[in-house]
């Protein structure tokens, strides 16, 4: 039987995923959809620019964007939880696939305004809210535990190959046609995924029967579950100092392109198409060993070189080598990213892995401002290239205190993981 198994798995090919039938509906209906999603958003930013020509007002239409994430992630995951997650899918993808559409029709009857994109940015970030947890807890239903890693890296590679794509083709699209086509294009990519979902054959009973508890009861039990299990602590901890620090790209990367080496818009496009490139990649190389559940020890090492590299790349005077030392760091942010969310998901219980992937998404993107000050403020004081050595110094900074806070806390328990609840049992008093 075992010996079957692996055979199944295939080791060696990162495709093998694809056995899964619902999670082929998913990848194709994904990768249409991400494509869209990036063209929205590069047209967004520029009609936002067209209308307004302050990049003020851009940023606060990015926050519209960005806080919903910060305000209802808890609750998110804690809906995902107790809700069958197709449902919740398709109403969080048909939300934002008419978000698009109604964006397209006011920028085609003139009557587009600026609180217009700021009012439907918010919409957008509140859907996106419930919709990442909900997507993350539920690759596992569709590949199990053995494909989670590759399925996790193919997702991605959908992700930094959009990246690469789709502003380019918003840019020929909005050149020709004007930015309503890409809202509208948008909107019609995810027709792709709403139909892959619907098309998914899964097993019947899977939610949990009745609501046990308030949600806010549910969403505190999350928590507690994150500061009582050592393992997901403690990757969630080093997750947000490296996404707070390290992985602020968008502002030190044209810093750097511009300040820095003297580069344009399209130089500056190139070196991000270049981290993209790597973490493609780097996708496929972490699919091929999807079975492999990855440790602490491994975490540490991927997020220190990331770090070591961004130090590097502050010393780079050379254009052409600065997009290559971009494709590796494009290729290790992915493996750390991946390598994090399949950490946490692989042991995380089932009952819990809506909230803890709200939380994961929280920590990782929630905190992001906090950097960005500290790495504008040293940039503007002590020139493009301080911001990647204080990303990079940070960086490893945190890594050894990770470790330092890992081997005391393993060290009081006598393991890698805390006394917390694996299967909390269901409150039957609180169900009449």
């Amino acid at each position: 039987m075992a010996v079957a198994a692996q055979a199944r798995r295939r080791p060696g090919n990162p495709f093998s995923v694809f056995r899964h039938y619902n999670y082929r509906l998913y990848w194709w209906g994904q990768l249409v959809s991400q494509v869209g999603t990036w063209m929205q958003s590069a047209g967004q930013a520029w009609l936002v620019l067209q209308i307004t020509n302050s990049a003020f007002l851009l940023g606060v239409v990015t926050a519209c964007q960005t806080l919903p994430m910060l305000f209802f992630s808890l609750v998110a995951g804690a809906v995902a939880d107790r809700t069958a997650k197709r449902p919740l899918l398709l109403a969080t993808q048909t939300t934002m696939m008419l978000q698009a559409f109604i964006l397209a029709w006011l920028v085609w009857s003139g009557r587009v305004a600026y609180w217009h994109i700021a009012v439907l940015a918010t919409v957008l970030g509140i859907a996106r809210a419930f919709d990442i947890p909900t997507r993350q807890a539920f690759v596992i239903e569709m590949v199990g535990r053995e494909d989670l890693m590759a399925a996790i890296a193919l997702n991605s590679s959908i992700v930094n190959g959009a990246r690469i794509f789709g502003p380019a083709l918003a840019g020929l699209v909005m050149a020709v046609y004007g930015a309503g086509w890409a809202f509208f294009l948008n909107g019609v990519s995810f027709l792709a995924i709403i139909y892959g979902l619907m098309r998914m054959r899964l097993s019947r009973g899977r939610p949990e029967v009745g609501v046990r508890r308030s949600i806010w009861h549910d969403a505190a039990e999350g928590l507690t579950y994150v500061g009582r299990e050592v393992k997901v602590f403690l990757v969630l901890l080093l997750l947000g100092l490296i996404g707070t620090f390290v992985q602020n790209y968008n502002l030190v990367v044209p810093v750097l392109a511009k300040q820095a080496l003297g580069q344009s818009a399209a130089g500056y496009g190139f070196m991000m198409s270049a981290m993209g490139v790597g973490a493609v990649a780097a996708s496929l190389g972490l699919a091929s060993i999807g079975g492999r559940e990855p440790d602490l020890r491994w975490l540490y090492a991927t997020a220190a070189l990331l770090s070591g590299l961004t130090m590097v790349m502050a010393a780079v005077f050379d254009y052409g080598l600065a997009v290559v030392l971009m494709v590796f760091i494009g290729a290790l942010n992915m493996v750390y990213m991946a390598s994090s969310n399949t950490a946490v998901q692989i042991t995380v219980p089932d009952n819990l892995r809506g909230r803890v992937m709200s939380i994961y998404n929280l920590v990782h993107n929630g905190v992001v401002p906090l950097g960005s000050i500290f790495l504008g403020a040293m940039m503007s004081r002590f020139g493009p290239r301080a911001g990647w050595v204080s990303a990079g110094g940070v960086g490893l900074v945190s890594v050894a205190l990770v470790m330092g806070l890992a081997a005391a806390l393993v060290g009081r328990r006598g393991a890698g993981r805390g006394p917390g609840p694996a299967e909390p049992k269901p409150d039957t008093e609180a169900r009449s």
